[in-house]
C-alpha cells in the first residue's frame, strides 16, 4: 500500500523568510512522520530541499543518484530539477520522523507528483 508522508499536522504550511534575498523566494518547513512501511510516489519538489532526520531510519533517491539510507543526525539534499524517485521508512515496525525545509519560487507548489 502506498502511503503520502504528510506533516505531522496533517497541513502543509508556509511562511515568508524576513530576510530572503531575492524578495521572491518562500520557505517551508515541516515535520514529517514516516508510519512503519510508509512509502512516498514518486515527486518533485520544484525547491531546494533540506533534509534531517530526527527519528529512524528512512530511504532517499533522487533519478540519478544512489540510493542512501539515513539515520539520525544524517540529511539529504534534492535540488530544484531532482526528481525523488524513492522516499521511504526503512522499517516496517517502527515509525521514522524527519524535517525538511524548502526554498522554492513563491507560489510554487510544495509536492508535485510526476514519472
Amino acid at each position: 500500500m502506498l502511503h503520502t508522508a504528510q506533516p505531522s499536522n496533517g497541513q502543509r504550511h508556509e511562511a515568508d523568510l524576513q530576510r530572503a534575498k531575492p524578495s521572491w523566494k518562500r520557505r517551508s518547513d515541516d515535520h514529517v512522520d514516516y508510519p512503519p512501511g510508509s512509502v512516498d510516489p514518486i515527486h518533485r519538489h520544484n525547491a531546494n530541499a533540506f533534509v534531517y532526520v530526527l527519528e529512524g531510519t528512512i530511504v532517499m533517491q533522487v533519478r540519478g543518484g544512489k540510493e542512501v539510507t539515513l539515520t539520525p543526525g544524517q540529511t539529504f539534499y534534492e535540488g530544484q530539477d531532482d526528481v525523488h524517485v524513492v522516499g521511504r521508512n526503512a522499517s516496517k515496525t517502527k515509525p521514522a520522523k524527519f524535517v525538511v525545509f524548502l526554498v522554492k519560487d513563491k507560489g510554487a507548489p510544495v509536492f508535485v507528483p510526476t514519472k
